[in-house]
């Protein structure tokens, strides 16, 4: 039998890569994750819609030299099946590639360590010109002069900054470009928000880190209001694979009990029904929220209950993780597992959710009106 190397046509691939599906946020996330594997502790997120146009992020991690630089351009620049550190978001070898040119056809990658700079860049129409995998090595002062925010890293001891020009994804089909863009940025905000909102609290045993946007920093979105009076159950603890699950379901407070604002924060009236279920995290970093995995449907007495459902990166492979990082299936040792909690979580949300008040008449006289002191004020009464 005879061998023949049949290396992918780099045109084609490149451009097919693109319609993975990333969304503007999750491509963004996926940078983030990088910059958070590199113990970065400040990540700023540079938005300009004008003229030409670019997103870029930047961080103050511990950077790159050439070697580690190219190798991170490289597409499967890592094994999926390798052991990782425990702190190591990523998994495929493919985020940074792949969620940069899903929204732009320019990525520069540029990295500083040891008071040095790095610069590369993939451009892919260089790469349908050249007809292969033909990455750019940035390495004069003039290059480097054009590449926005480069004056930002020049001023960190040390990080990496990715920027996205020529940006033709998110331009397809919009009128007013620099309008969207400031529709986007708020979608962008209310996702990482929600994400890392982990790291940006900084829980105990979890670096904090400071994610900016256009410098204004960006807030966690607790979606379990665990400061306030959340109902927080037990923990269950499960060993798959040597590794642990750790499983922690939360009521949240009656809808009756919680401000505008927060009610806007879980999602809104409407939406607060769609945020219910689990809420899993990899590394700390939530993943995906907002389902039961047909365990349960998501039912109107059922949608104060949220379980928050924390996996090492050494069990991907059970959970099914997709490139983008935004789909997981528990395995069916989970899932059996997570049966009995499921069944006890929706009966106390349905007594959290019918419970409104408590009753106020004397118990010795039968009346046929119940009398009941609303939580908000007033009273109001039901047939004994």
């Amino acid at each position: 039998m005879k061998t023949k190397p049949l290396p992918p046509y780099a045109p084609t691939l490149i451009e097919s890569t693109r319609a993975i599906g990333y969304t503007l946020e999750t491509a963004i996330a996926d940078i983030i994750d990088n910059s958070i594997s590199a113990s970065a502790s400040c990540i700023e997120i540079f938005f300009f819609p004008v003229g030409d146009s670019y997103i870029a992020i930047l961080d103050d991690g511990y950077g790159m030299n050439a070697n580690a630089l190219e190798t991170a351009m490289r597409y499967g620049s890592q094994n999926p099946n390798e052991k990782r550190a425990t702190n190591d978001l990523g998994r495929f070898g493919l985020g940074l590639k792949t969620a940069s040119l899903s929204q732009c056809r320019t990525l520069t990658v540029v990295s500083k360590q040891h008071n040095h700079i790095e610069a590369c860049r993939w451009d892919i129409d260089h790469v349908i010109n050249a007809h292969d995998w033909s990455l750019l090595i940035l390495d004069s002062k003039e290059e480097f002069n054009t590449i926005p925010q480069i004056e930002e890293l020049q001023k960190l001891e040390s990080g990496t900054l990715v920027v996205w020009q020529n940006l033709d994804r998110l331009k397809v089909g919009e009128l007013d470009f620099s309008r969207s863009m400031g529709k986007k940025m708020d979608d962008v905000s209310s996702h990482l928000s929600l994400v890392f909102h982990r790291y940006i609290s900084g829980e105990p045993g979890l670096k904090r880190i400071q994610i900016r946007m256009n410098n204004t920093p960006i807030e966690p979105a607790d979606p379990f209001l665990s400061k306030r009076n959340t109902q927080i159950m037990s923990d269950e603890i499960m060993n798959i694979e040597g590794s642990k699950v750790v499983v922690r379901p939360y009521i949240l407070p009656h809808i009756s009990n919680l401000t505008n604002e927060e009610i806007a924060a879980l999602g809104g009236k409407d939406g607060l029904r769609k945020s219910q279920g689990f809420y899993i995290y990899r590394n700390k970093r939530l993943l995906v929220w907002g389902t039961w995995f047909r365990m349960m449907r998501q039912a109107e007495l059922s949608k104060l209950a949220r379980v928050q459902v924390d996996i090492p990166n050494e069990l991907d492979n059970l959970w099914t993780l997709d490139i983008k990082k935004s789909t997981a299936m528990p395995p069916e040792e989970v899932r059996n597992n997570l049966d009995s909690v499921v069944e006890r979580l929706a009966e106390n949300s349905k007594r959290t959710w019918v419970f409104r008040g408590k009753k106020e008449t004397n118990d010795t006289i039968v009346h046929v009106w119940q009398r009941f002191k609303g939580k908000q004020g007033g009273a109001y009464y039901t047939i004994n």
